[in-house]
């Protein structure tokens, strides 16, 4: 007896490995269809061979590919993911550009790059149809990704690992090209400066380009003058530094305050917290300004002895909330280890958990 369509998708649903569905497959049709959408809608793809495997299945069938809805391809070579022997790099590249070019509904695309992998390769996206609405790519800047991401009206969230001045930017027509883009991750201040401008960003999360005060000075009044320009309020700002500084964190914090744009930040960091009580003092003036902030990121890598026990962390908050009480978690960095402590009732509690580094799209 044949059963309704959802009643096989609901089985599916309780079935948790994907041997058992691909063994789904073989029983009827109808559990074929539901499985194969089971089996397809988000894939996963890490090492060169699985890559060109899975990929070469999408290019030689369509039923299956529109059936990919989110897709992560992992691109290293084959002495770095343990594989004996790897594609050459043209048919790896050529093999998922046939693939993407059949996954019409893609929604989700992230490609990464390790260990010296060539990326400039983002020619794989030139015929490319789908409209995503989450893109991390580490392919390089160029015509190709530029033209790419000008058809892209519907992305709200994109990462960044490359960016050239010299190369052509998508600071033009903002109604048109990204009007959507909301979440902006890039791994220079330069990219955040022209794609801000005229599109609705949220949540920025970048980097200082430069070593320099003066040079850091230079990049912050571009960024800020940017961010004026956005058509939203900033809700979340996370800025990277090679080489944190009390001095140019308090020029930082400062130049914040007088920056109307950001009255509605709920995440700020990284923000170096000064040893000095009259200094910390004057931080924590500057940041009570931020009435609707929730949540702050603070470096303590110079202090000595580090503050990394609990409580130590606990009173530093606890200090913290004294002047920023509509903060909820306070993360503290000490020489790349993420220390979190959140409010419990109004007690403030370390966390046992790993800290996500994501908090600055989530608060």
């Amino acid at each position: 007896m044949e059963l309704p369509q959802e009643a096989y998708n609901l089985i599916v649903k309780y079935v948790g490995s994907k041997t058992d569905l691909a063994a789904l497959c073989t029983v009827s049709r109808a559990f074929q269809r539901a499985a194969e959408r089971a089996l397809y809608n988000t894939l996963d793809l890490r090492g060169q061979r699985q890559a060109v495997s899975v990929c070469d299945v999408l290019a030689r069938m369509t039923r299956l590919a529109v059936l990919v809805v989110a897709l992560s391809i992992f691109a290293q070579d084959g002495e770095s993911s343990g594989e004996d022997s790897t594609p050459p790099n043209d048919v790896f590249w050529s093999t998922i550009t046939h693939a993407l070019q059949n996954t019409t509904r893609l929604r989700f695309l992230n490609i990464y790059a390790h260990h010296g992998i060539e990326m400039a390769t983002a020619w794989i996206l030139d015929s490319c149809s789908f409209q995503l609405r989450n893109f991390h790519c580490d392919l390089a800047w160029d015509d190709h990704l530029i033209s790419f991401l000008s058809t892209q009206s519907r992305l709200t969230d994109l990462y960044l690992v490359d960016y050239k001045d010299s190369a052509p930017s998508l600071a033009g027509d903002h109604d048109h090209i990204l009007p959507r883009l909301s979440v902006l991750e890039c791994t220079f201040t330069e990219a955040a400066t022209a794609l801000v401008p005229g599109r609705p960003i949220t949540r920025l999360k970048t980097c200082f380009s430069r070593t320099s005060i003066d040079g850091k000075r230079s990049e912050l009044r571009a960024l800020l003058s940017s961010i004026r320009l956005s058509r939203k309020a900033l809700r979340a700002l996370d800025i990277a530094d090679s080489s944190y500084t009390a001095e140019f964190s308090s020029e930082l914090l400062t130049s914040l305050v007088n920056s109307v744009h950001v009255y509605d930040l709920r995440y700020l960091g990284t923000l170096v917290l000064p040893i000095g009580g009259r200094q910390r003092l004057e931080f924590y003036g500057l940041l009570i300004r931020f009435s609707k902030l929730r949540c702050v990121e603070v470096d303590v890598s110079e202090w000595d002895p580090p503050p990394t026990h609990p409580a130590a962390l606990r009173a530093l908050a606890c200090e913290l909330r004294l002047y920023c009480p509509t903060v909820s978690r306070v993360i503290f960095v000490y020489d790349f280890e993420r220390l979190s402590v959140s409010v419990l009732d109004n007690l403030c509690v370390p966390d046992d958990e790993e800290v996500s580094d994501n908090l600055w799209r989530d608060v």
